[in-house]
């Protein structure tokens, strides 16, 4: 009798994921986004901008359209890196790190854009099973088995430092409906957002309930003198680092011949 329960249950578990497929794709509407351009550069005085996003619904019910019960959000996400976290403590009356944390493949940037407030699109658990928003990103500490409360003090702490620096936003009313099929979504870039590659999703919900996700990929990297400089630090690092040695010791030298005094 036991093993006839495994067998009922497994079989169920095998042919979860088809169904789930299956009534995915029973789903008539679709959405697209388009990029103008799939690469943005950036020069060394940029001081931010906006990004726009121009996407359509497949295939969207007219009534529905109507009556304003479609809802959308794009997301564009910086490349993923880890971050290291340090806490400083006063000690003897100077500030020291005492503590410190590391997050594996936290995204540099993390801009999102809607339809309306979070609330009026779909409930928390939405956002949450989507990893939808800033507080809804996963941040995964290299050492998983430390003292819960820490990490949850650093994850606290990496967030609200990237929300401060403008890194991570929110824009309520940041997409917009140009007609029943057609939307644009405007996007924050920060000053300080980071080079590589980005890739922006667009997320559809028709009354409250997850239907469709696209995305596409957008470039990210400086231009001019910066870029090459850029370029041959990757490429060439040993020699970028002894060039740079070098230009610091003449550029002391040639300050002390000027400033010196006789």
């Amino acid at each position: 009798m036991p093993s006839k329960g495994i067998i009922a249950a497994t079989t169920f578990l095998t042919f979860a994921p088809v169904l789930g497929a299956r009534a995915q794709n029973a789903i008539p509407e679709n959405i697209q986004i388009g990029l103008s351009t799939d690469r943005v550069s950036i020069t060394s005085d940029f001081a931010g901008a906006e990004l726009t996003i121009f996407g359509a619904l497949d295939n969207a019910d007219p009534l529905v359209s109507r009556q304003g019960r479609y809802d959308v959000i794009v997301v564009l996400e910086g490349p993923a890196r880890p971050v290291m976290v340090r806490k400083k403590t006063r000690v003897l009356g100077m500030w020291i790190n005492t503590e410190s944390q590391i997050f594996r493949d936290v995204p540099e940037s993390y801009s999102m854009a809607l339809t309306r407030a979070p609330q009026d699109i779909t409930d928390p658990a939405g956002y949450r099973q989507l990893a939808l928003g800033p507080s809804n990103l996963y941040l995964q500490p290299l050492d998983a088995d430390g003292d819960p409360k820490t990490i949850e003090e650093f994850t606290a702490a990496l967030r609200e430092r990237k929300e401060a620096s403008g890194l991570y936003s929110v824009r309520v009313g940041g997409v917009r409906f140009l007609s029943q099929s057609l939307f644009r979504a405007t996007l924050t870039l920060a000053p300080n957002v980071a080079v590589g590659t980005h890739r922006a999703r667009a997320f559809l919900f028709r009354n409250g309930m997850f239907l469709r996700e696209t995305s596409a990929q957008l470039t990210i990297r400086k231009a001019g003198m910066e870029q090459r400089l850029y370029e041959f630090a990757q490429q060439h690092g040993l020699i970028y680092g002894i060039a740079a040695v070098l230009i610091a010791i003449i550029t002391g030298w040639i300050g002390r011949l000027v400033f010196r005094k006789d």
